[in-house]
């Protein structure tokens, strides 16, 4: 598995890596009042950040290494309202991988592993030379 660095926009979100083997990667962030709807709960966008980042980590974990990878189909489903201040955990697997494209899908869980978001995506990648 190749060793990924962390964005700043991973930094500025607060999202940290929990763990990771070949094909899965977990993910979690603790959204801030900064992060909430005019409804005060957890905006989608930022659901779709974490969850695009745990599909995108766990891509990384596959060989031969991805060193580059972009979405550019992103598909999310809202089950429940995520609340400020609790941690949400991103668990993001890989489905299929070609050379060029690869298939994800992700589950966004808050406390007690209540079922926050589903999604899928598409992305573009660049695989280390064999």
């Amino acid at each position: 598995m190749s060793k990924a660095v962390v964005s700043r926009a991973w930094s500025w979100l607060g999202i940290s890596d929990v763990s990771q083997e070949r094909g899965v990667a977990v993910v979690e962030m603790t959204p801030t009042e900064d992060m909430a709807n005019s409804m005060g709960f957890v905006h989608g966008g930022m659901i779709s950040a974490l969850a695009d980042s745990a599909m995108g980590r766990a891509l990384r974990t596959i060989e031969p290494g991805v060193v580059r990878s972009m979405s550019f189909d992103l598909k999310l489903s809202f089950i429940s309202a995520a609340k400020v201040g609790e941690t949400l955990r991103a668990t993001g697997r890989v489905v299929h991988a070609g050379r060029r494209t690869a298939v994800t899908e992700c589950r966004v869980e808050g406390p007690s592993a209540r079922l926050v978001a589903t999604a899928s995506g598409t992305f573009a990648i660049t695989r280390e030379k064999e």
